[in-house]
């Protein structure tokens, strides 16, 4: 249970510390942002961690990603701008799997963070060492695009 205080009248009664009150707007979105913290912050069924076992899986980030090499390579900028925006911090694991192609592993600290990035990139889900293929949950957030989006997008080499 939280309380959000504001005072829209300050600005208009011309008083000198307006600044440090809330607007109404401003407590609507703070509030909005707080209610929706059990929903961002709840593990969800079937994208599980990858579980113990390798040396290399970091208890600190659990969920593993796995995108295909030539995807990546083709669309680093997209991948890193979008990342960023969203605050998504994706760290490559250096591990590479070869199974009807290269695949390149990401690993996430969250949950949802995880979940975004695979379904934002088609990427797949790792549990062990082995594929899982989840349905997209109904309610799962998609990423944001910066405004300045189409600058990343690479046209095709003419020359």
């Amino acid at each position: 249970l939280a309380s959000i205080y504001c005072r829209d009248d300050l600005h208009a009664a011309q008083f000198d510390d307006y600044t440090r009150h809330l607007t109404s707007d401003e407590a609507r979105r703070i509030a909005k942002a707080i209610a929706r913290l059990p929903e961002l912050l709840m593990q969800r069924r079937g994208f599980n961690a990858r579980g113990g076992g390798d040396w290399r899986w970091k208890a600190s980030h659990p969920f593993h990603v796995a995108l295909d090499d030539l995807y990546v390579r083709s669309r680093w900028d997209q991948i890193t701008t979008l990342c960023k925006f969203n605050d998504i911090p994706f760290d490559p694991t250096g591990e590479r799997i070869q199974r009807g192609g290269i695949w390149c592993v990401y690993e996430f600290a969250a949950q949802l963070d995880a979940m975004m990035f695979w379904d934002q990139f088609g990427g797949l889900w790792l549990r062990g060492s082995e594929f899982f293929y989840p349905d997209r949950p109904d309610d799962l957030p998609k990423m944001k695009f910066p405004p300045d989006w189409q600058k990343f997008i690479r046209q095709p080499y003419r020359g």
